[in-house]
């Protein structure tokens, strides 16, 4: 009887009840185990992350989150290689496998870095204030903070790591716990991983929850507070998204769907350009990496009408070089789909694209296969299929077959090779491969609303170009229309979605003590000991310097014009002055900001160890000769660090108001330098 497959739920490792489903060695044919969620209470594993997993995460700053992330990171980087014996009985390829698992790892990396950007808080601050009042005494503000529910991970079969990891990323950088529910088609992956994420004691306990079955019910327990999240097929992504209690309660739904993403050949990458033969290895790729199971894979090939017959010869030529079979033998270059259902499935779509385009290179029910025996495993051949007339035989627009399938179709002008990509009523992903600025802006300008990601490919960036199917962390993956209107990865964009952002309104004062970012116009706080002199630890944010001042003189921008090289005649030349907004030989903004620097530096050696940077300057009123200028240094924000070896100092960055005001009180320089300042606590 075939092992059954356990659930994680309440904090424990629990096998289903019933039979469940068999899930099948996609090369073999062989059932691995049964894959189950009958007997879990859904109700009790919402319940338990919300008290549970909820709490213990919103504890934790964005910078301890962020960590969190990175020792995860760290860990399942270690163990990574414990994953790619099971990933290849999903049919993976090792180079399929490595997207998946490391891919997966590599964006808790990135993800794991926004820490510094984020801050040292539970919550985040959105953008600037807002001046709300003539005297400044009432401004607004936006913090977004965690939403207090359980996030549900839908995920499809195709990346069992990736897929889940994509989404825990950014989930738990927000502070919410998940409930992951993979495909129950390959959960097996997913849980090998899922174990090691436990077991290593990283995240907190309630903060991941794993149903390895279908999950009949899980949205049942939703509530305003939850969000879902969902990746697969278009159809199944609307009926979920349907579900009476997510429109009752408003819940966040974010659905990535499978769409008919295309491949568009520009009219100068003729046959004898580099672009040619870089079209060509790109769409074949796409073709035969995860047997064509990517959401992101081409499914329409558009290439100008008098090229058709050379893109399907080079095509079919390349795609009748690639071995196909047992991913663990060697000069395999594609393996299986993920199961004899997901067989018939593809076939079924197939039948629907026969009947609008003509097969010219491969064959449905047959397949020459290495080291394993097709009638066994979940092999196919890869599908390509031509339509001439695609204006009018829609099914090409319309029909996915999620497998190794691909179609063919020309176009006789740009425009028309846009409104083809169109047909497909929203994509995840096009890519134009074209030497030709003008073509690559005007095929953006004309298709970008109906695509989430762009792809211009060409000899120029083919060498390091990470790919058309390839999302990356920093970057939006999503699309409009069928693609699901929803947005995954981008960095701090899919933070967002596990937030809730709520305006502020008040003095400057209490929305700095809320926020604990100083804001223009709060209290500041006067001390006898200069900030320089104080360790990370002692400093408190509205703690001020009021330096001492400088009168300019024209001897001081004489001195700063020769010692920079900045001659620019507004500073030296003051014959050159009539029609512009000065009134006479005005002071460098540089001089300004480096004088201020001089006003408010502590020389002596302490806690601060270097200056960090700048993040933003203004220079806001001319300074004249004669004028009489001082600062105010004032403690805005502190941003913790982690030590990077034992030998490491312990040490955070503190960023400072430089408010620098001349003698009528007026400010006529702004700017945010960034400070790294050591701790007292060494440990």
């Amino acid at each position: 009887m075939p092992e059954k497959l356990t659930n994680y739920a309440l904090g424990k490792w629990v096998p289903h009840e019933g039979p469940g489903e068999p899930q099948y060695d996609a090369i073999t044919g062989e059932v691995i185990c049964t894959a189950g969620s009958e007997g879990l209470d859904f109700a009790a594993m919402m319940d338990y992350a919300r008290r549970v997993g909820g709490p213990a995460l919103r504890k934790m700053t964005f910078y301890e989150r962020g960590l969190m992330l990175k020792q995860l990171a760290l860990y399942l980087h270690e163990r990574r290689k414990s994953y790619y014996p099971l990933s290849y009985r999903t049919g993976a390829t090792k180079a399929d496998s490595w997207v998946d698992i490391e891919g997966g790892i590599g964006t808790l990396f990135a993800f794991a870095s926004l820490r510094r950007k984020m801050g040292s808080q539970p919550f985040y601050i959105d953008g600037e204030a807002i001046k709300s009042s003539k005297e400044g005494t009432f401004i607004g503000h936006h913090i977004m903070t965690p939403r207090q529910g359980v996030a549900i991970h839908i995920n499809a079969f195709n990346f069992p790591i990736w897929g889940m990891l994509e989404k825990l990323a950014p989930t738990w950088l927000a502070g919410m716990p998940a409930i992951v529910k993979p495909s129950e088609l390959t959960s097996f992956l997913t849980q090998a991983m899922v174990k090691d994420i436990v077991a290593s004691g990283i995240v907190p306990e309630g903060a991941i929850q794993l149903v390895c079955g279908r999950g009949d019910g899980i949205l049942e327990p939703i509530t305003e507070q939850d969000v879902v999240t969902f990746t697969g097929s278009a159809s199944t992504g609307r009926m979920l998204k349907a579900h009476p209690k997510i429109i009752e309660n408003s819940v966040p739904f974010n659905m990535e769907a499978d769409s008919l993403n295309a491949a568009v050949l520009a009219p100068d990458a003729t046959p004898d350009t580099p672009e040619f033969g870089i079209f060509i290895k790109e769409v074949h790729r796409e073709m035969v990496t995860k047997a064509g199971q990517k959401c992101t894979a081409v499914r329409r090939i558009i290439v100008p009408e008098n090229l058709v017959e050379e893109v399907q010869s080079a095509l079919s030529a390349r795609l009748a070089k690639t071995v196909i079979g047992d991913p663990q033998v060697e000069g395999v270059r594609m393996g299986s789909l993920v199961a004899r259902i997901q067989v018939e499935e593809v076939k079924a779509r197939v039948a629907e694209l026969a009947e609008a385009s003509t097969l010219v290179y491969g064959d449905p029910d047959y397949v020459e296969v290495t080291g394993a025996d097709a009638t066994k495993g979940a092999f196919m051949s890869p599908l390509l299929f031509r339509n001439d007339d695609p204006f009018h035989n829609l099914t090409s627009h319309e029909v996915e077959a999620f497998g190794p399938v691909s179609t063919i179709m020309p176009y006789k002008t740009l425009e028309e090779a846009i409104e083809l990509t169109r047909l497909g009523k929203g994509s995840l992903v096009s890519t134009i491969v074209t030497k030709d600025g003008n073509t690559a802006r005007d095929y953006v300008l004309g298709a970008a609303a109906y695509h989430g990601r762009i792809l211009i490919l060409n000899e120029d960036c083919a060498g390091e170009n990470t790919g058309h199917g390839s999302p990356l962390p920093n970057l939006m993956h999503g699309g409009p229309g069928r693609a699901g209107g929803g947005q995954e990865l981008g960095g701090l964009r899919s933070v967002r979605f596990y937030l809730q952002t709520t305006a502020l309104q008040g003095h400057p004062t209490f929305i700095t003590a809320v926020t604990q970012q100083y804001q223009q116009g709060a209290r500041q706080i006067e001390k006898p000991v200069h900030v320089f002199r104080k360790h990370f630890e002692e400093l408190e944010i509205g703690e001020t310097v009021v330096t001492s001042k400088h009168t300019v003189t024209e001897a001081d921008i004489v001195n700063f014009a020769n010692i920079s090289g900045d001659h620019f005649y507004a500073h030296v030349d003051e014959t050159s002055l009539e029609g512009t907004i000065f009134e006479r030989r005005v002071a460098h903004g540089y001089y300004i900001l480096s004088k201020a620097a001089g006003l408010f530096v502590e020389p002596r050696k302490g806690p601060v160890l270097l200056n960090y940077g700048i993040d933003e300057c203004r220079f806001t009123k001319p300074v004249y000769p004669g004028m009489t200028i001082g600062v105010r240094l004032t403690v805005k924000e502190k941003i913790d660090q982690e030590k990077k070896s034992e030998d490491d100092i312990a040490k955070g960055i503190v960023k400072y108001l430089v408010d620098v005001y001349d003698e009528t009180g007026e400010t006529v320089a702004l700017a945010t330098i960034l400070t790294m300042v050591k701790k007292l606590d060494q440990s």
